[in-house]
């Protein structure tokens, strides 16, 4: 075997044994999860800078989909090319969809709120989100001019809390940017060629748009239920924005009307979601079981998650050029300390609001965050201790 190819297979399997482990270990929903793969990414194995994983971010941000998962695959693409970028969504998707399905066949009896660990869990991303926001900080917002674009994205996202108010505020910040950061901009800038042809990523979206396109006629034309399921996940993986969260509410409304899931059932899989590691739009592949057993929740799983794939694929070999252009280098000099500050949002409102009720919870997560940022404990051991202290 060429020594090369070899070396390739290695990266392969350390790309997919990396995102298993954050599959495994990254609860607290997508804000929580880009503080885990900072951890990971680029503080622990330096796979991509500060600057790289924050354009990545903010490209994300743009993108329908799963921001979480959609960064994964652009970092593991990074690495690998295609095929590593499908590892490290497998790796970090995999883990949930397992638990879902077998929480299906097996939970189905058991009340979500009565697992009092879950609490710890959700303590554990407070400590996380608050190291990310840290980190990004001091790189990312040196200067009172960035510093004051992070503090107004984070009050701007804390007054209108809504996937589209993120968005305009990078936007606004990026016009802010060509204006005031012009002669802020190093002719330097952070290497981040990606193993993709452009005509690759030309391919990928035509893909994108025919199924979002095709799907629906040929729903009409055939009786397959499964046709119409795939049309429907399809289709809320491609247009969803701001993420997990929303995308609950959206499922609910194309499965539960019609008959596919009962309410009882959504509702069971919606808690149950939430308490697993990984991504929250794994919640499809609980629906595709309800609907299927395990082909349902393939399925269902391919569907919601196939758009973001090809949008990743598509957009970053145009993005890799179009970002070392002065214009644009200019808007990311401010964009990416709006990235912090909605970061620095989310740390309050979801993450603390649904994790900080009493002062132990705050002792806790002081506790967690001391370890991650001062004793650099592994994340999973402080998984361990947050559940054994919230008990």
């Amino acid at each position: 075997m060429p020594k090369n190819k070899q070396n390739y297979i290695w990266q392969l399997q350390e790309i997919f044994l990396v995102s298993l482990y954050l599959g495994l270990t990254s609860f607290g929903g997508p804000i929580a999860h880009l503080g885990y793969f900072h951890t990971e990414y680029v503080k622990n194995r330096k796979w991509i800078t500060e600057e790289i994983y924050s354009d990545l971010v903010a490209l994300c941000q743009f993108l329908p989909g799963p921001a979480s998962s959609q960064v994964g695959i652009a970092i593991g693409t990074y690495q690998g090319g295609i095929l590593g970028g499908f590892l490290a969504w497998l790796g970090f998707t995999v883990p949930s969809v397992l638990i879902l399905v077998f929480a299906f066949y097996g939970l189905r009896e058991i009340d979500p709120a009565r697992l009092v660990w879950i609490h710890g869990l959700k303590i554990v991303a407070v400590a996380v989100v608050a190291q990310a926001v840290w980190s990004m900080s001091t790189k990312l917002t040196p200067d009172k001019e960035r510093a004051t674009i992070a503090l107004l994205g984070a009050v701007i996202t804390l007054l209108w809390p809504n996937a589209y108010m993120q968005i305009l505020t990078i936007m606004v910040a990026g016009l802010a940017g060509t204006v005031f950061g012009k002669h802020r901009v190093t002719s330097q800038h952070p290497n981040m060629v990606f193993p993709l042809r452009k005509r690759t990523g030309a391919i990928a979206l035509f893909l994108f748009i025919g199924l979002l396109i095709g799907l629906p006629l040929l729903r009409q034309i055939t009786t397959n239920e499964w046709v119409g399921a795939f049309d429907s996940f399809y289709r809320i993986g491609s247009l969803v924005f701001g993420g997990g969260h929303v995308v609950l509410p959206m499922l609910e409304k194309e499965v539960v009307p019609i008959g596919w899931v009962e309410r009882s059932q959504f509702l069971t899989g919606y808690g149950l979601t939430q308490a697993v590691p990984g991504p929250l739009f794994t919640f499809a592949s609980y629906l595709g079981a309800v609907m299927g057993g395990w082909p349902g929740a393939i399925i269902t799983t391919i569907a919601i998650f196939l758009p973001s794939f090809l949008l990743v694929i598509g957009v970053i070999p145009f993005w890799d050029t179009l970002r070392t252009k002065s214009c644009l280098q200019s808007a990311l000099w401010a964009i990416n300390a709006a990235v912090v500050g909605i970061l620095f949002a989310a740390l309050y409102d979801p993450v603390w609001t649904s994790a900080i009720r009493s002062t132990a919870d705050f002792t806790i997560a002081i506790i967690c965050f001391g370890l991650l940022q001062f004793w650099r404990v592994p994340p999973w051991c402080v998984v361990i201790v947050a559940c054994l202290l919230a008990l």
